[in-house]
């Protein structure tokens, strides 16, 4: 228990955004993902998510890990309706439609909350995605379903401190989720073995450089030196306590890096490009797209759009 204790204490949580929405046109997206862990709570109608499309029930919650893909469908759906994730982005009006929780009750259409949120281990890594689980249901968890609401209520209020009670609300809810995995045991094992990251210092040392340098020389030369083991070693050292190769980790930590630059800046692609370790801007944009599968450009749009529609 104190290992998970000590698991806990390590994630750094932050809400991103949320709301209430009803299906306006129902739709699959056939690789729904985000850069963030999503949640999804259904009030009523239908849900259903990944290759066999599993229901999730009412009242249920699909959780999606950060950049996890799944097949989801929002509403009652045929085949004509699919679309892929950019396309979805891009018309999200379309498809969802933002009401209060007074109109869910008072809806006859199939209605959900979606929420996405940030948890990082060392405000380095991806918690939920490092550890390799796929997309899962949360049943039978009315506190998580609360949680849930309690944080799109606070969001959507005026009163003095709210961001301070959504920042509580949204570490109880990650809190709750690892309770819920090892209460019944949905990904133990994965939660044991993948979070190895926490045992040894050397590793530690190595994220945090990573973080403060994501711009700069981070080979397996200079890393080596970090962690202070020969430079033939350190990629399997790494590799063996992750599960990831450095160059594939620091890749993925300089695209986030690029994302978070896109959300919060007005800077140029080659600058945000720069900024992140990629002297070729056109390699870096080649990279950008291959990994979220839109261009830099357009995710920039896309975030301005999601965020104007709330």
């Amino acid at each position: 228990m104190e290992y998970y204790n000590k698991v806990i204490e390590s994630v750094g949580v932050r809400f991103i955004k949320g709301n209430n929405f009803k299906v306006e046109r129902p739709v699959t997206v056939t690789d729904f993902t985000d850069t963030e862990n999503t949640v999804v709570l259904l009030h009523q109608g239908s849900v259903r998510f990944g290759d066999d499309q599993e229901a999730v029930n009412e009242g249920e919650i699909l959780f999606i890990p950060a950049s996890r893909t799944s097949k989801v469908s929002f509403g009652t759906v045929t085949k004509k309706n699919e679309v892929n994730n950019e396309g979805f982005n891009e018309n999200k009006k379309k498809f969802l439609q933002t009401i209060s929780f007074k109109e869910i009750k008072n809806a006859e259409d199939d209605c959900i909350t979606m929420l996405t949120f940030e948890a990082k281990v060392f405000d380095v890594v991806n918690f939920f995605h490092s550890l390799g689980i796929p997309p899962f249901v949360i049943r039978f968890n009315d506190r998580i379903a609360s949680i849930i609401e309690d944080i799109i209520k606070e969001s959507e209020a005026t009163t003095p401190g709210k961001e301070r009670v959504i920042k509580i609300h949204t570490e109880l809810l990650v809190v709750e989720v690892v309770r819920h995995i090892l209460k019944n045991r949905l990904f133990v094992e994965e939660l044991s073995t993948n979070s190895t990251y926490f045992k040894d210092p050397r590793l530690i040392d190595m994220f945090n450089y990573i973080k403060k340098n994501i711009g700069g020389d981070l080979s397996n030369k200079v890393l080596a030196r970090v962690a202070n083991v020969s430079e033939d070693y350190v990629g399997q050292y790494f590799k063996m306590l992750t599960g990831i190769n450095p160059q594939d980790y620091i890749e993925y930590q300089r695209m986030e890096a690029a994302v978070d630059l896109l959300r919060t800046t007005k800077k140029s692609i080659r600058d945000i490009g720069k900024d992140v370790g990629y002297k070729d801007t056109a390699y870096f944009c080649r990279r950008f797209k291959m990994m979220y599968g839109l261009p830099a450009g357009k995710m920039r749009r896309r975030e301005s759009l999601i965020n104007v529609q709330g």
